[in-house]
């Protein structure tokens, strides 16, 4: 008798904790969407900086090239609408620096963080992409004399940039670049589906359609 209790017992717990468990991986998935899929770590990585709300349920992310000029023109239209869709949409940054010598503006970048203008930074280089660039080749030493616009220490970028931390996740980035078959730039993802075939209007709708499916 005291045996069947135990048992009894037993299958009681266990019910309760799969319940419990699947109770809470749904409540997960429900609070973190995309981020909740197992393979969320290939499109967003700890070091990956990011735009917009904590709590948004649309991921866009972009492998980027600071030397990109693709990149520099979609860079204000995605800013639009994020602006457009306040709290729903999170940008997150992934690095793929194909064109010669723009893993060096990425360095920069990574530096400008930890002063805080990451963005600002990002901005800079954006807007005078043309002035830094000949033939799809980075010229490095002529972004320096636009780096003052984001309010940087020069001083403490020249230091910072040469962390070798950052070849590692720059490196981390191509990784998983190649895992999703990202061979130019921008390479866009909106929770984990690739933009197919690529163009602006196209990645709206793509935007627009986890928006919808999300809220």
């Amino acid at each position: 008798m005291k045996y069947k209790i135990f048992a009894g017992t037993c299958l009681v717990l266990v019910g309760i904790f799969v319940a419990t468990s699947l109770y809470y991986k749904k409540e997960q998935a429900r609070r973190l969407g995309f981020m909740a899929q197992n393979n969320a770590s290939t499109f967003v990585s700890d070091h990956s900086p990011t735009l917009g709300d904590d709590d948004a349920k649309v991921f866009i992310v972009e492998f980027m090239d600071p030397a990109c000029e693709t990149c520099a023109s979609f860079s204000s239209l995605v800013k639009q609408v994020m602006a457009a869709s306040p709290g729903k949409i999170k940008l997150v940054i992934r690095y793929a620096p194909f064109h010669e010598g723009a893993d060096y503006f990425v360095k920069i970048l990574e530096a400008a963080k930890k002063q805080n203008k990451y963005w600002e930074t990002l901005d800079v280089m954006f807007k005078t992409q043309a002035y830094w660039t000949s033939h799809h080749v980075a010229q490095p030493d002529k972004i320096w004399q636009f780096l003052p616009k984001a309010g940087l220490d020069l001083d403490r970028i020249k230091r910072d940039m040469n962390d070798p931390a950052i070849v590692t996740l720059i490196e981390q980035d191509l990784a998983d670049a190649k895992t999703l078959n990202v061979r130019k730039t921008p390479g866009f993802f909106v929770n984990g589906k690739p933009l197919e075939p690529f163009g602006w209007k196209n990645l709206y709708k793509l935007i627009q359609s986890e928006i919808d499916a999300n809220y």
